[in-house]
């Protein structure tokens, strides 16, 4: 029996969760954001829309309902790339996951590298798949120093004595508030819907 959803979803559409645990908790607290996972809606097996994305330990597929089912009270948010995707275009995201699966998660978060999170992967399947962009790439230095509310104490402790000021990282906050992503669900209409006055400036 399929799956119903209150509305329906497409290929290419992008799932905003928010994971419990202190780590991502943080990762909220530092990029002003409730959303601190993220996956990208790849098809549908005639039960349930599949998603693809980064996570502790390796990337893989999983079904929407076990995608949402992990986030705290069962939260979720889907946007989509104003005007919607291509069928072309579609197509071309999806022949991009393969060789994304079954990737080491990285902790550190650090974009530069060959293992993945979350909203890189997300990230790059977008720029490398159709050359668009639905995020930005920012520093620690810009992410945790414009905000009032990221815990510093957390990430020198994280980082072991020594945030990594000048590392690049990308965050699902950062495709959240993205301007041309734009919603097509949201669980919790409370969840804040733009960003921060220092996000974009």
């Amino acid at each position: 029996m399929s799956v119903n959803y209150p509305t329906a979803y497409e290929v290419g559409d992008v799932v905003f969760t928010c994971i419990g645990n202190l780590l991502f908790r943080q990762v909220s607290a530092a990029s002003a954001c409730w959303s601190n996972h993220v996956g990208i809606i790849i098809g549908h097996d005639d039960k349930d829309y599949i998603v693809a994305e980064s996570k502790v330990p390796l990337s893989q597929t999983t079904t929407l309902t076990k995608f949402v089912s992990r986030s705290v009270d069962g939260r979720y948010g889907v946007r989509r790339l104003e005007g919607g995707l291509t069928e072309q275009q579609k197509q071309a995201l999806v022949e991009k996951v393969p060789e994304r699966l079954k990737v080491l998660y990285h902790t550190g978060f650090k974009y530069e590298s060959s293992r993945q999170f979350c909203s890189k992967f997300v990230f790059d399947l977008y720029r490398e798949g159709l050359s668009i962009s639905i995020g930005k790439i920012e520093t620690f230095d810009a992410l945790l120093s414009s905000n009032p509310e990221a815990k510093l104490q957390f990430w020198h402790f994280w980082f072991l004595g020594a945030i990594p000021w000048d590392r690049q990282t990308v965050t699902p906050a950062s495709l959240w508030f993205y301007p041309t992503l734009v919603p097509v669900f949201n669980s919790h209409p409370d969840a804040n819907e733009t960003e921060p006055d220092w996000y974009y400036h």
